[in-house]
């Protein structure tokens, strides 16, 4: 999928990470960003918007 995905120019998400183990090994599977609860709770959609703006910077 990860190969699909970059072949198709897109940017390969894993979902669902919880461990600093397995945001390892979706790393060297090939996918470009992850989200779940190892980066960060659940916030609502105003903070994730100062978040990505933050993280533009």
């Amino acid at each position: 999928m990860n190969a699909l995905g970059h072949t198709l120019g897109l940017t390969v998400t894993a979902e669902g990470i919880e461990t600093a183990s397995r945001a390892r090994r979706m790393r060297a599977a090939g996918c470009d960003t992850g989200q779940g609860w190892y980066f960060g709770r659940p916030v609502p959609p105003g903070e994730i918007t100062r978040r990505v703006a933050a993280q533009r910077r």
